[in-house]
């Protein structure tokens, strides 16, 4: 599902980056301004319908909302224009992060989350894997009164569409209500996720979790990690094919080509960044390491010679690029974990969505078509926003360890121990051992209320 969501907004883009490059359906696509302003519909879409989208994901249960989702996003392909049809897609769009983020948190122990949450990710980079050889080859279509890229958009529209109902039949609430499971394996399910003090599913939307999400540091420094990564992503999105064209001096039809082996490269990145993760229970330290090879590809574009024999070095810079795609999951599951309370949870993975939709709306505008085809300014800024990221990322390390520290001290004032063992960092399944600990797991408590929380790196 993740994966045609993904492929019809990534095959129609990529189909008008391609359409640009050749020349092709210059009445739709004439100017860059047009082009930039297309591809940010959905991201507009996206940025005004969060606050819906959180109270949406709270009142209604997933086997509901998610098929809604799904196939709302499959039907806005009735085109009246190009524009109309892109703010529609990213209308229903802006809620599909927060509620596949929150189905993996409903289902899976903190240990387990990020690979989850990287298989649905690491669909954005099938969509390009795809997607290119989509829009190269259904590009070429000529037909008298329709565009490739509405083929492209029918094609996977429809078959959104058809998830959406399959979606329905099959998809269960959460682990308490999971119809493959008898009623002491739905038990044994519940029990195993007490550890991550996280919760439960609830459809009680609290407005003091949402106030409590909006006064911590940690919420803004998330918010600011997110902004970042997507605007620089967001340049390689947009620009892709230019940039392969202007930097390497590659032909249009070789540049949205050579885009199959980068989305590769963005597919392995992001499985490879959560089982690090995962291996070594730690998400931070990855995040940091995932944006230095970004830096230096970003170096490499912006002071390596534009000449024929420095096209495989400039190549090399542009597709270190991908590295960023593989932060995303990591920050999705950093927060997943360090968030307790139903509404809070929601609230804060909408906010995630709007900082990175307001990342692809800004980054866009850093290249302008005045300053093609090095796009040098735009390259600097980019290499300035990068090394932000990391500063921000430190901060919210330095934050969390803070925040330990106090919940130790809450704890010992409550009579507990300071020390706990977060058991929901198992590699496999242990019961917890302190019977008197876990009562309030299940419970629709926020990480604030809850002493036993931990907060993870």
């Amino acid at each position: 599902m993740r994966f045609f969501k993904r492929d019809e907004n990534e095959v129609a883009i990529d189909d008008l980056k391609h359409a640009e490059n050749a020349d092709k359906n210059s009445d739709i696509i004439s100017k860059g301004g047009d082009r930039i302003q297309v591809s940010e519909e959905d991201y507009y879409a996206q940025l005004g319908a969060q606050p819906l989208a959180a109270f949406f994901l709270v009142k209604f249960p997933f086997k509901w909302s998610l098929p809604f989702i799904n196939i709302g996003m499959g039907g806005s392909h009735d085109f009246t224009g190009l524009a109309v049809s892109r703010f529609f897609l990213g209308w229903f769009e802006a809620m599909c992060v927060p509620i596949f983020s929150l189905m993996t948190v409903a289902w899976y122990r903190r240990s387990e989350q990020p690979m989850r949450i990287a298989a649905w990710y690491s669909m954005n980079g099938w969509a390009n894997i795809l997607g290119a050889p989509l829009a190269y080859g259904i590009g070429h279509i000529r037909h008298g009164k329709i565009y490739s890229w509405q083929i492209l958009f029918m094609l996977c529209g429809a078959i959104t569409v058809i998830s959406g109902i399959v979606c329905y039949f099959v998809m269960d609430n959460s682990v308490s209500e999971a119809r493959f499971l008898s009623e002491e394996d739905r038990q044994k399910g519940v029990e195993r996720l007490r550890a991550n003090n996280t919760g439960v599913v609830s459809t009680d939307f609290k407005w003091r979790q949402v106030l409590e999400m909006a006064l911590e540091p940690k919420t803004y420094l998330f918010a600011a990690m997110t902004f970042c990564l997507n605007l620089g992503a967001s340049v390689s999105s947009t620009f892709g094919p230019l940039l392969l064209k202007g930097l390497v001096g590659f032909d249009a039809e070789t540049a949205v080509l050579l885009n199959i082996p980068y989305g590769a490269l963005q597919f392995l990145l992001i499985f490879l960044g959560a089982w690090l993760a995962y291996r070594f229970k730690n998400k931070s330290g990855f995040l940091l390491a995932l944006v230095v090879p970004v830096i230096w590809g970003t170096a490499i574009m912006y002071k390596v010679p534009r000449v024929k024999s420095n096209q495989g070095v400039l190549l090399f810079g542009y597709y270190s690029l991908a590295f960023l795609f593989a932060g995303n999951p990591l920050i999705i599951s950093w927060i997943s974990a360090n968030t307790a309370g139903q509404s809070k949870k929601t609230a804060v993975m909408c906010l995630y969505n709007a900082a990175s939709a307001a990342g692809n709306i800004v980054g866009p505008y850093l290249f302008k078509s005045a300053d093609a085809p090095n796009y040098i300014p735009g390259l600097k800024a980019t290499f300035a926003v990068f090394c932000a990221l990391l500063g921000v990322v430190a901060l919210q390390i330095v934050n969390f360890m803070f925040l330990n520290k106090r919940k130790e001290a809450q704890r010992v004032r409550n009579g507990k121990p300071a020390k706990l063992t977060d058991y929901s960092m198992s590699k496999k399944f242990e019961a917890q051992v302190e019977d008197a600990f876990g009562a309030d797991a299940f419970a629709d408590k926020t990480d604030q209320e809850l002493d036993e929380f931990i907060y993870l790196l």
